[in-house]
């Protein structure tokens, strides 16, 4: 039977506006940095893992000690890349978590410590810098004829593990106009936005540039104190449309209908046909002393069943009602997924069906 559960979301009635989309250059950047991690017991890269040989003769080199890579042994040493979220506005000193990643052929991060590693931006400048001990949810044992590992522990993280060195140039005030970008464009959604604006400060400051941009307009007022008037736009409620759509996961046989998808008036018989084959060999054996030989005689046994299938109306003006009426069918949750698709292509679907 198709149970119905309606989640009561905050979009049908209103979600605030910093919950539809953000503002143009209000956004974290990606921060990525190349490290090792020492103090492994026996699980860090193998020798043959150059690049981590490399990496760490030439740390011991700046430290004034000369090593010959060739005699150097790194099961205690992991290469890995760190990665981390510089969120807007942070501030040098502050701290960001960051995550740590085997690229080597190591077995595990478990009890390791971070290397002092500089973070990079796209522009190639050092905007943070990371160094702790990795904290891993996994871990693996191995012997000589099996092994378990639990969750992957070749990723690992440390929070606050990286100081902000360099803070993102975002300068706000004295601009004359901003971006507002919706996370799901939609022209309905986007106009809905823009009438919220001009009616909450009574003058005509918004303008829909498209599906997922609103251009504001700062007034002449507000241009010396542009964070508190986002601050004002951002605590707006608008009620976000949504495309009328049923979301099938043939995998699992998920279904989830949502709130706008309706179904015409069609008639739908359902009937299954099930087809049992089975194989009974048996084998003939002359009588003792008689000629002939012992065989095997394959006998195949067929049988065929069709379940008796009726004709239901199926309907529905809400999804309560279209819950009500794909129950009476009695089918289950796969075969429903037949059914809607054979409705679509009926004509009668009045919304998207989306296969995933």
């Amino acid at each position: 039977m198709l149970t119905a559960i309606l989640l009561p979301l905050l979009a049908h009635g209103a979600q605030r506006i910093k919950d539809l989309g953000f503002f143009q250059g209000v956004r974290p950047n990606e921060l990525i940095g190349y490290g090792l991690v020492v103090g492994l017991k026996g699980t860090g890269d193998k020798r043959g893992t150059w690049f981590t040989v490399q990496s760490l003769a030439n740390m011991l080199d700046r430290m004034g000690i000369t090593v010959d890579p060739a005699r150097l042994k790194v099961k205690n040493v992991a290469a890995v890349m760190v990665t981390a979220k510089l969120p807007p506005f942070a501030k040098p000193g502050s701290r960001i978590d960051v995550t740590v990643s085997s690229i080597g052929d190591a077995t595990s991060l478990q009890g390791g410590t971070l290397l002092l590693t500089p973070l990079k931006g796209p522009d190639g400048k050092v905007y943070a810098v990371a160094q702790g001990p990795v904290l891993v949810g996994g871990m693996a044992a191995a012997g000589a004829a099996a092994q378990v590992a639990v969750n992957i522990p070749t990723v690992g993280k440390i929070p606050g593990g990286a100081i902000v060195e360099r803070e993102v140039p975002l300068g706000l005030n004295y601009r004359e106009e901003l971006r507002l970008n919706l996370y799901r464009p939609d022209f309905t959604t986007a106009k809905r936005v823009e009438e919220a604006i001009d009616r909450a400060f009574g003058q005509d400051l918004a303008k829909v540039v498209d599906a997922g941009t609103i251009l504001v307009r700062v007034p002449p007022g507000k241009r010396n104190e542009v964070p508190s008037f986002i601050a004002s736009i951002e605590g707006l409620r608008v009620t976000a449309d949504s495309v009328a759509k049923v979301v099938v996961d043939e995998r699992t046989g998920t279904i989830v209908i949502g709130e706008g998808v309706r179904i015409k008036p069609v008639a739908v018989s359902h009937g299954s046909i099930t087809v049992e084959i089975k194989e009974r060999p048996w084998v003939s054996q002359p009588e003792p002393f008689a000629p002939g030989e012992t065989v095997v005689v394959p006998e195949t046994e067929v049988e065929v069943r069709e379940e008796k299938g009726h004709v239901a109306l199926v309907q529905g003006a809400t999804v309560g009602e279209l819950v009500r009426a794909l129950n009476a069918l009695g089918v289950t949750t796969r075969d429903l997924i037949s059914i809607l698709q054979a409705i679509r292509a009926a004509g009668a679907l009045e919304g998207e069906l989306e296969v995933i």
